[in-house]
């Protein structure tokens, strides 16, 4: 039976009385069309874990703030393991959906760091765990059992000074080390003993390294270390530091880190992150070579995974991994950087190797639903689910909202200084797929609603409920962080009908993604909250996919690249706009058939492009899209 109830015009408290519990008592948390204890089989970035308060002042700023960076997922025994910067801990899933946190802190002092973009691997059939260090005082850990939280030191101290190292395994048996995060250094990788976890060769050409106390010294090649990447931005656009990768020359140079390494069919895939975590251009590069250690070589193809716009931004320092069914994966870093320039979250994305082992990752839509693989598949075209975006720029009324206020911002976009801009937290901020905004109710009290109008009735398949940390108190893990709240939806505003029932929901989710059993056909749709995990009933987005049910946009007009002549790193990219679109999609790559890196656009109808190569010929198009589908490409266009 549908729960259904009509709408007053009540105090918050006034409707709790009357309604809010006789409700609750109706619905143990399933209904007709969501079943939580239901395996989700789509999935929606930011991916959806607990994510860590950040240490109490941690990097000297007061506000409480979620973060969580630098993740590598890896599976062992069947399942999927995530770790990742200063979670206190780890996470596994069976499916890359459902995301259960292990407590394994390795803290030894309240403000420092936990594990800080941390290595993991599959070594000899044992989980091997570490974390950054400049210093030689970091342990290898170990477990044959991660889901009981307990880890042995495979070795005390690991002289290796490893700031964002990777492990890899050969499939010989021999075991490598890479490490680096510098805007001046390479990346540097080594052999290493498997017992002692030393670099392999005559321990006194280390003599020197184990002694530096400098990062320029730390990070340099000694003994049998190699350098296995460096950034090259004055011919690789996109390896140049700045919000738009505009900064030159940079105020601390282009920074490359996050090594990871892949091997397929026979070749070494060198792995980086560049040029800087805080900004939207954040992407994974990668170097090609037959040995482990290099040399290797750029790949045409770069950056292999880039997402510089939408509502999810930023695709750097992550690691690629293989599922299950033999698909590969590449995570990543995006940005939020309001709280704190290392403000951020973690997105993933279908990636692999193209038949001529170039490889990429698909982030078109990848802020939209994703399909949950289930067996092999082609993953060169994405995996989208079809699902549409139905709520941007819809109207939103609310039960209250947070006055503007002047805020301290970190972002560096104003180039890293202490700058004061006014905040406003208005039902504006809830549709806009803006991830540094939000609107935020007056309180936390149960009761605090929102209600959105999609304009006329739609399908409804999934919604994404983006948490944002307004006033919060809470800093590192607790064990008591959860969100609870009920979702209706009406076509009319009147009658209202139970559909998503979280009442009784005691898991920590701040980018809760409801996938629906089956589809729900309405206008509006109302967020009632019940219990918030910290700080006032704050929400960045509020987003609901499905489709509109009407005509797919019309192909764009008056594509144009223009490349400029004096620098042909960049370019302007611009077309006609159109009143059926709602945004655009900007497909480019190295041959008309590799097509792999996208752009997405609202709300315009230029894009200032700073992300080529000297010396590339590329291939341009594009797509339009609104609530109802996504409209034909247009033909591609040769740009030298």
């Amino acid at each position: 039976m549908k729960n259904i109830y009509k709408h007053f015009t009540l105090p918050i408290s006034l409707f709790l009385i009357l309604f809010g519990n006789s409700i609750s008592a109706q619905n143990s948390g399933k209904t007709e069309w969501f079943d939580p204890a239901k395996p989700a089989t789509t999935y929606c970035n930011p991916i959806n874990i607990g994510y860590n308060y950040t240490t109490f002042n941690h990097n000297r700023i007061p506000e409480s703030r979620r973060s969580s960076a630098d993740p590598v997922i890896i599976t062992y025994k069947g399942e999927y393991y995530l770790f990742a910067t200063n979670q206190a801990g780890f996470f596994w899933s069976k499916d890359m959906s459902d995301w259960n946190f292990v407590y394994g802190s390795f803290q030894r002092e309240p403000g420092d760091d936990d594990q800080c973009a941390p290595a993991a691997w599959v070594v000899n059939d044992t989980l091997f765990y570490v974390g950054s260090t400049w210093k030689r005082d970091h342990p290898i850990w170990k477990t044959a059992d991660p889901k009981s939280g307990r880890w042995t030191r495979h070795v005390n101290k690991a002289m290796l000074p490893t700031w964002d190292p990777a492990i890899f395994q050969d499939d010989d048996k021999k075991v490598y080390m890479y490490y680096g995060s510098s805007g001046k250094l390479p990346l540097v990788g080594v052999e290493v003993d498997y017992k002692t976890w030393l670099p392999k060769g005559n321990q006194a050409d280390y003599a020197t390294l184990y002694k530096a106390t400098e990062v320029e010294d730390i990070q340099k090649p000694y003994g049998q270390i190699k350098e296995v990447a460096i950034l090259d931005p004055s011919a690789h656009g996109w390896e140049r530091f700045g919000p738009n990768n505009d900064m030159e020359p940079a105020p601390w140079g282009n920074f490359i880190e996050g090594a990871w390494m892949t091997k397929h069919n026979g070749k070494y895939y060198m792995q980086y992150g560049a040029p800087a975590t805080e900004f939207k251009g954040y992407a994974n590069g990668v170097h090609v070579g037959d040995n482990p250690l290099g040399p290797f070589t750029y790949q045409k193809h770069n950056p292999m995974s880039y997402k510089p716009g939408g509502f999810v931004i930023g695709a750097g320092h992550g690691n690629t991994f293989a599922d299950n069914y033999g698909n590969y994966w590449n995570t990543g870093t995006c940005k939020i950087s309001i709280k704190d320039r290392f403000e951020r979250r973690i997105d993933m994305f279908p990636a692999g190797f193209d038949k001529d082992d170039v490889m990429y990752s698909i982030t078109a839509y990848g802020d939209f639903p994703i399909v949950l693989p289930t067996s092999q598949r082609d993953q060169t075209k994405g995996a989208a689910s079809g699902w549409m975006l139905l709520s941007y720029k819809k109207p939103v009324t609310v039960s209250s909202s947070e006055e503007c206020m002047e805020v301290e911002t970190h972002r560096m976009d104003n180039g890293g200084k202490k700058v004061y801009e006014k905040f406003c937290y208005g039902p504006e901020n809830l549709t806009d797929e803006n991830i540094q905004t939000y609107w935020s109710a007056k309180t936390d009290n149960p009761g605090e609603w929102l209600q959105m109008d999609l304009g006329r009735p739609m399908e409804i398949n999934a919604l994404q409920i983006n948490y944002a940390d307004h006033k919060a108190t809470q800093f590192n893990k607790a064990m008591d962080i959860y969100y609870q709240y009920k979702i209706y939806m009406s076509n009319d505003a009147q009658n209202w009908t139970l559909v998503v029932d979280k009442s009784k929901n005691d898991k920590d989710a701040p980018h809760d993604y409801v996938e629906l059993s089956k589809a729900f056909k309405a206008r509006y749709i109302k967020m009632e909250n019940i219990h918030n995990a910290s700080g006032l009933f704050a929400i960045s987005d509020f987003r609901v996919f499905g489709n509109g049910l009407e005509s797919k946009p019309k192909a764009v007009a008056s594509f144009k690249v223009d490349r400029n002549k004096a620098d042909s790193r960049n370019a302007m990219i611009s077309w006609k706009k159109q009143a059926d679109a709602v945004g655009y999609n900007i497909y480019y790559g190295i041959e008309p058939d590799k097509l792999y890196n996208s752009i997405m656009v609202y709300g315009d109808n230029t894009y200032d492009f700073r992300g080529l190569d000297k010396g590339t010929k590329y291939y341009f198009t594009i797509e339009p899209f609104n609530e109802n589908g996504i409209g034909a490409k247009n033909k591609i266009i040769e740009v030298k």
